[in-house]
């Protein structure tokens, strides 16, 4: 699940600059990371040879606080380092591009020895993960890939959107006979959500062709969503649909849909969603119209941001990692109710 909505209003030349400002070094040492020693047996010195090495500290970078999956990611990331003995640090990069390029680079400089990073402009992120694996680093990119990374971890991007875009597809041909008015909010930013864009409006329009697209809006944060939803409703005042990028971003238009007259049970209308958002999945058991969200575990996405760069470590051939994706809807009330406790 910007100036892009998921970026600050920061230039992409200041990010540049701050990537470009990382010292480089190539030392293979690196704080929380060691190799073999002199006295090292035979065989730790044979894994030290095929790039293996104990990792004992971790830094995760997710800049998008706004976001409700924030505080559970990082909560449940923690537990799961400690459960392997390795400690974890937090960015504090509050949706900022340039405050995220002065953390990440202070980090590359300190030689954290691996990093899991959501970058904001993938792009401009390229110098510092360059400046990492040059160091002897970790670099992990999450939520896409970059040209320079030692792995990454993503989340079905095309399926999530996919399996939106059909269940809202199958719900307007039956209860609108295939008639009525859609809004999606999009993004258009990153490989994450041009891939969850374009797998959630390739599927709706292709099984519903007869209900018409009034709006594509970008959107990934309950704020945008709630206004770009109000604006979208005040020429189309029934509007059917709107199916979100994030499920923030959908709750966001949930609420303006209410705040415009719409019962909360209201048997036309349809919002969907992606991630598995904790207030999406708690409207969704409710009953609302809120029906459907494309949902991933939280506990699956942080046990990724531990694993993987512990793959690495390990010297694994394959350390990546695809977060699977699964719809929720009302009738799926033990997955609403394990996710929830998740997000607790």
């Amino acid at each position: 699940m910007t100036r892009s909505p998921y970026a600050s209003s920061a230039s992409r030349r200041q990010f540049l600059a701050l990537s470009a400002g990382v010292a480089a070094t190539t030392a293979l040492a690196a704080a929380g990371c060691s190799a073999p020693g002199d006295g090292a047996s035979a065989a730790e010195a044979a894994g030290a040879s095929e790039g293996r090495r104990t990792l004992t500290k971790i830094g995760l970078d997710y800049p998008f606080t706004q976001l409700p999956l924030y505080a559970t990611l990082v909560k449940l990331s923690t537990a799961a380092a400690k459960k392997r003995d390795v400690s974890l640090l937090t960015t504090s990069d509050a949706s900022s591009a340039d405050t995220q390029a002065t953390n990440l680079t202070t980090w590359v400089t300190q030689k954290v020895p691996a990093i899991v990073s959501f970058p904001m402009v993938f792009e401009a992120t390229e110098a510092i993960a360059k400046r990492a694996l040059d160091a002897g680093l970790i670099w992990v990119t999450y939520g896409g890939s970059l040209e320079h990374q030692s792995a990454d971890i993503q989340f079905s991007f095309l399926k999530g959107g996919t399996l939106l875009g059909e269940a809202a597809a199958k719900w307007a041909n039956e209860e609108l006979g295939g008639k009525g008015k859609v809004a999606f909010l999009t993004d258009s930013t990153i490989q994450l959500g041009r891939e969850r864009t374009k797998g959630m409006i390739d599927a709706f329009t292709k099984l519903a062709p007869g209900v018409d697209v009034v709006a594509q809006e970008q959107a990934i944060d309950p704020d945008t969503g709630l206004s770009k939803s109000r604006a979208v409703l005040a020429k189309h005042p029934d509007l059917n649909l709107i199916l979100g990028v994030t499920d923030a971003a959908a709750y966001g238009g949930f609420k303006a849909l209410q705040q415009t007259g719409r019962k909360a049970t209201d048997a036309k209308t349809f919002v969907g969603g992606q991630d598995g958002a904790a207030p999406s999945l708690l409207a969704i058991k409710q009953g609302t119209f809120y029906r459907a969200s494309a949902a991933l575990a939280p506990q699956d996405i942080a046990n990724a941001v531990v694993d993987v760069p512990l793959a690495v470590a390990a010297g694994k051939s394959n350390p990546s990692a695809q977060v699977p994706i699964t719809l929720v809807g009302r009738g799926d009330t033990a997955s609403i109710d394990d996710l929830l406790a998740q997000n607790a």
